[in-house]
């Protein structure tokens, strides 16, 4: 059996640093969310803001909650928020 001996040393890669270059803003996507996705998503963010977490079985309140009109959102945020003082 033969023995094959390298030239080139083994470096690890964990021991590099290869810091990632900055996102190109023209490869983005451009997306627009759909405006009651938008209220869904702050209407966890609040809740979870205000301690109250959400449960599994809340889902279908929130997709429910989510289809009030802007106005109705801002109450339900601003009550959330009052509950923090």
């Amino acid at each position: 059996m033969a023995h094959i001996t390298t030239t080139h040393s083994r470096r690890s890669w964990a021991s590099e640093d290869f810091p990632l270059a900055p996102p190109d803003p023209a490869q983005r996507f451009e997306l627009t969310l759909d405006p009651r996705d938008v209220r869904r998503l702050e209407l966890h963010a609040a809740l979870t803001t205000a301690g109250i977490a959400p449960m599994p079985g809340d889902r279908e309140a929130i997709e429910q909650l989510s289809g009030l009109p802007q106005g109705v959102q801002s109450a339900l945020h601003r009550w959330l928020t009052h509950t923090l003082t």
